[in-house]
């Protein structure tokens, strides 16, 4: 494997984390688009999914970036 068994569960964890980022930001609309709704502009989906979406983000680049045990090669 490239990378060890910690860095899958980084990059595993930081999707689902941006996924979770995405399912926030959801919602909100208007069923009838000459009415408008304010509910777009509410604290969920202009700062906490964005802040959320980042750390999933960063948790991937760790996931990527971090270095995991490597076994020694033993010269015979």
């Amino acid at each position: 494997m490239i990378y060890s068994k910690k860095n899958y569960i980084y990059i595993g964890g930081g999707f689902l984390i941006v996924l979770l980022g995405y399912i926030l930001m959801i919602g909100g609309g208007s069923d009838d688009p000459n009415v408008f709704n304010n509910a777009i502009f509410n604290f969920q989906r202009l700062t906490l999914s964005p802040v959320i979406i980042l750390i999933g983000f960063i948790m991937v680049g760790i996931g990527i970036m971090s270095k995991g045990k490597q076994e020694e090669q033993k010269e015979e």
